[in-house]
């Protein structure tokens, strides 16, 4: 299953009063792993930065300036193009990225995204109710490193890095990336066990752990035993 965590950054809250978007990050997941597939631009949002927002995520006016326009093919489009038909992860994706990203597309009279969609913000608070879900917050709970998110602030591409490191432990931990198959006969077979079966033979037999003295020990002992004893019907077996 594909998978593309992303965030954005704007200059706002809302499209609908005149905020934009100003960066775009995603993350690919195959089957649950990070694959080291990312997406990532910024964005020329063509009107000025509230102070609120740059106090955010750090991006100025003047920085953006030269940066593509959210409709140009390395923008948008491309964007479009690496999500394809995968299913989308988003940090309060459903009441805030989702949306503004497709009043964003709505406007450059691009598609507007129609994939499936979880909502990390849902997901955090049915499984830890009244626990603070923001992702600062998740990261903590999972013990993921934020030292670079507190050195240089927000960034797209850095929280949604750290968003694909939540979701996978929201959703199993190091459970996660497993690929649950039907094998031939019907049953189920998990990756781990695929690379089980197909693994080669040691070159070299291990040593063994029982030295000398043990051995003429057991054999000693096993002689006292008598015929009927089983190690001895073994090993004539």
């Amino acid at each position: 299953m594909r998978q593309i965590v992303f965030d954005l950054e704007t200059t706002g809250f809302k499209f609908s009063e005149g905020h934009r978007i100003v960066e775009i990050g995603a993350i690919e997941l195959v089957n649950g792993a990070i694959t080291g597939r990312n997406f990532h631009t910024y964005v020329n949002p063509e009107r000025d930065m509230p102070d609120g927002a740059y106090q955010v995520h750090g991006l100025s006016s003047a920085f953006l300036s030269d940066k593509p326009l959210f409709a140009d093919a390395v923008a948008a489009p491309a964007f479009l193009e690496f999500v394809g038909d995968a299913q989308l992860i988003a940090h309060n994706g459903i009441g805030f990225d989702l949306p503004f990203l497709n009043a964003e597309l709505e406007a450059a009279r691009l598609k507007r995204l129609e994939n499936d969609i979880i909502d990390t913000l849902h997901l955090a608070r049915r499984k830890f109710p009244g626990a603070p879900a923001s992702l600062d917050a998740l990261c903590s709970r999972f013990g993921i490193d934020t030292s670079i998110r507190e050195r240089d602030g927000h960034g797209a591409l850095l929280d949604s890095r750290l968003l694909a490191a939540v979701y996978i432990e929201l959703t199993g931990g190091a459970q996660a990336g497993l690929d649950f198959r039907r094998d031939d006969s019907g049953g189920t077979e998990t990756g781990s066990a695929r690379r089980r079966a197909s693994a080669r033979q040691r070159p070299r037999a291990l040593a063994a752990l029982v030295t000398d003295a043990e051995r003429q020990a057991h054999e000693a002992f096993v002689e006292e035993l008598g015929e009927d004893c089983l190690w001895l019907k073994r090993a004539a077996g």
